[in-house]
């Protein structure tokens, strides 16, 4: 195990944040060999920004760069994104 990887849980609260939901349950789909799983089991290498990885392929899913309040997002090798949201229905 390389000791500079983390696992997706590691930028949780950063996600959570940027999305307003829990988003290590969301299943993300790897666009380069269609793996799908939670973005908590993914593999999450911190420098100056975070790159997430496939942890089937270790193909890049996304790279996410934060600098104070402002943060950018590029989530192109992530096909799919599955979040569930906690929404409830009004009976009418």
């Amino acid at each position: 195990m390389d000791p500079f990887m983390l696992d997706g849980n590691a930028i949780g609260g950063l996600l959570q944040e940027v999305f307003g939901e829990d988003m290590t349950m969301a299943i993300g789909t790897c666009n380069a060999c269609g793996a799908a799983g939670p973005l908590g089991a993914t593999h999450v290498y911190r420098a100056a920004g975070v790159v997430i990885r496939c942890p089937r392929c270790d193909g890049v899913l996304g790279k996410i760069v934060q600098n104070g309040p402002r943060v950018w997002l590029d989530l192109r090798g992530i096909r799919t994104l599955e979040i569930s949201v906690g929404r409830t229905s009004d009976a009418a």
